[in-house]
């Protein structure tokens, strides 16, 4: 009876964990109102730094005014001028389009980036609510320990006193019961640092809050979907586009020059109208010489063959990681089924145990500590289920598709 209430209890207990569909709690619903529209003000930045650099090309019109006095004959004189002057290019040799083109890649770098670290955070929020949930189980396991330790002690007192065991045994049964005891407090100030970590980054209570079940991935999914090649990926078009503009700063370029200009003067000397206004339009064509040209565009070409690169190492390390989160899931499932030999084992010496304690050969104390060891091979099951979900939230970290 024991045994089935504990079943009832864990699957309730997992109904509440795990949310089957991701439509149940959006990701978002992970991470503080806060850190949202942190995250909200991080991607409006990035459309507004990405505009900037699209019209960066784009010259500014130069509105002048002066006006000055002076006496240098005695009688004061005075003179305003007023100007509007444009330096607009038109041709870059092509570095106004590769500008164009760098600032959208840059746009989606920038974005890949800012995903990247909020999926960082919630997967931060996910861990720790599955930690909590792990905890949980784990101070009920400890809890069938400690009554295991203490029918263990009373056993002991009973065949000390009767003088079938030396002190020995019974100071050993007293120190293995202080040990899970004090194990026990150990797992609840765990949880409390836990669910103290979650509060800082999350507004759900932990008490209430699903976590997703997540299923597993191949190696080709896993690669394919992966946000981080694709910041890479689109890491090395930022930097071509970069050697691009680079290299056509130094190339000809061709600009439309134009202006309005009004002047008035109040001179004893001046001859003729005080005030005048003309206008000036025109083309002009330079070519910069720079003792780093060179330099400059073989800086560029490097940092573009270095992203390519880069993203084939890091796909070495992601195989890497892949290969070790199946290895580490791999462990786990073992000890899971480790668990379901050793609850079988145990269920079939309780159901004997309860046939020999029917006859009279047998205490009641033998058919508790069965009982409670069949609940914790139970409880260990969900552990290491739970286990198992935390590795594969370090891929869930970087898969593309949503949980």
């Amino acid at each position: 009876m024991k045994v089935l209430t504990l079943l009832i209890a864990l699957s309730l207990l997992c109904s509440t964990a795990f949310a089957a569909d991701e439509k149940d709690q959006p990701l978002d619903a992970y991470i503080s109102k806060n850190k949202k529209d942190q995250f909200k003000y991080d991607y409006d930045k990035v459309e507004a730094d990405s505009s900037k650099l699209r019209d960066s090309w784009i010259a500014p019109l130069n509105l002048q005014y002066s006006y000055s006095k002076s006496n240098p004959y005695t009688d004061e004189q005075t003179s305003e001028n007023a100007a509007v002057k444009m330096d607009q290019p038109i041709f870059q040799s092509g570095g106004i389009y590769y500008g164009i083109k760098f600032a959208e890649a840059s746009r989606v770098y920038a974005n890949y980036s800012v995903e990247v670290a909020k999926r960082k955070l919630v997967k931060d929020a996910i861990s720790l609510l599955m930690q909590i949930k792990q905890m949980d189980l784990k101070i009920e396991r400890q809890k069938l320990q400690i009554q295991n330790s203490e029918i263990s002690l009373e056993q002991k007192k009973e065949q000390y006193l009767s003088g079938q065991l030396d002190s020995g045994f019974l100071d050993n049964a007293v120190i293995e019961r202080n040990f899970v005891i004090q194990n026990l407090y150990d797992i609840e100030t765990n949880k409390e640092r836990l669910i103290s970590k979650f509060n800082s980054i999350s507004d759900l209570s932990y008490a209430d809050g699903k976590i997703p079940h997540l299923d597993m991935l191949n190696e080709e999914q896993f690669l394919k979907y992966n946000i981080v090649l694709n910041m890479s990926e689109s890491d090395i078009e930022k930097t071509k586009y970069n050697k691009n503009v680079t290299t056509a700063k130094y190339l000809p370029r061709v600009s439309i020059t134009s202006g309005y200009n009004w002047s008035k003067s109040d001179s004893a000397f001046q001859f003729g109208s005080k005030e005048k206004n003309y206008y000036d339009y025109g083309v002009k064509a330079s070519v910069p010489l720079d003792i780093n040209t060179f330099r400059d565009i073989e800086s560029s070409r490097i940092d573009y063959l270095k992203s390519k690169l880069v993203i084939e190492d890091r796909k070495r390390e992601l195989r890497a990681l892949f290969e070790q989160v199946m290895q580490n899931i791999n462990n786990f499932e073992k000890k899971r089924l480790l668990s379901i030999e050793n609850r079988e084992l145990y269920e079939k010496l309780l159901s004997e145990t309860k046939d020999m304690f029917s006859a009279g050969y047998k205490t009641s104390y033998d058919v508790d500590l069965l009982e409670n060891s069949v609940s914790i091979q139970i409880i260990d099951q969900s552990i290491f289920e739970i286990d198992k979900q935390l590795e594969l939230l370090t891929l869930y970290e970087m898969y593309k598709h949503e949980i």
